[in-house]
C-alpha cells in the first residue's frame, strides 16, 4: 500500500461521488492509492477548508489533494496551510469576490501542481486558471470544454494518471 492518499473536494452543487471524482478515484486505486471523498454539502468555502484540514491532521499518509470548482478553492486554500504531496485542480473557483471564497492569494505547499480548465467555462472564468498557473508556476491544461469537464473525462483520467505517476515516481 502506498504512503499517499488522495483526498477529493467536490464542487458547490455536487456531491462526494460525482462522475469526475468516481472516475479519478478509479485511476488512483489502479495505482494502489487509497482515496477519500468527504461530503462538504451545505458548508461554506471556509468551513470546507476547516473540515479538510481537520481530516488531514488525523492522516498519517501524505495527502494528494484534488478539487473541482469550489472544491478547487478548498484544495488550493488547504495546500496553503499544510504541506501536501500534490495539488490537482479542475476548473477551480479562485479569485472570486464573495464571502464563500475569501482567500485570494495562493502559495501551495507542494511542487506537484496541475490546473485543468475549460475554455468554454460558463461558471468560473478561464482567467482565474491562467492567473493561478502564472502566479504559482504550474502546469495548466486548457480543454475545449465547459465548467464540468465531463465531456473530456478520458483526458482528465490520462492527465491525472500522469500527475500521480510523477508523485509516485518521486518517492522511489
Amino acid at each position: 500500500m502506498s504512503e499517499h492518499v488522495v483526498y477529493f473536494a467536490h464542487g458547490k452543487e455536487s456531491g462526494p461521488w460525482g462522475i469526475k471524482i468516481t472516475a479519478l478515484a478509479q485511476v488512483a486505486r489502479e495505482l494502489g492509492l487509497a482515496v477519500e471523498s468527504p461530503d462538504y454539502q451545505g458548508l461554506s468555502g471556509p468551513a470546507r477548508v476547516d473540515k479538510l484540514l481537520a481530516l488531514l491532521n488525523d492522516e498519517s499518509r501524505q495527502p494528494i489533494l484534488v478539487g473541482s470548482s469550489m472544491g478547487g478553492y478548498v484544495a488550493a486554500a488547504t495546500a496553503n496551510l499544510r504541506e501536501v504531496a500534490g495539488l490537482f485542480l479542475l476548473a477551480p473557483a479562485l479569485y472570486i469576490d464573495r464571502p464563500d471564497y475569501p482567500q485570494s492569494h495562493f502559495v501551495p505547499r507542494t511542487r506537484q501542481r496541475v490546473v485543468i480548465h475549460g475554455w468554454r467555462d460558463e461558471i468560473v472564468p478561464v482567467a482565474a486558471a491562467l492567473r493561478f498557473a502564472s502566479e504559482v508556476e504550474c502546469d495548466l491544461h486548457l480543454l475545449l470544454s465547459g465548467h464540468d469537464l465531463v465531456d473530456r473525462l478520458t483526458d482528465l483520467e490520462q492527465l491525472f494518471r500522469l500527475f500521480l505517476a510523477r508523485i509516485l515516481g518521486a518517492q522511489t
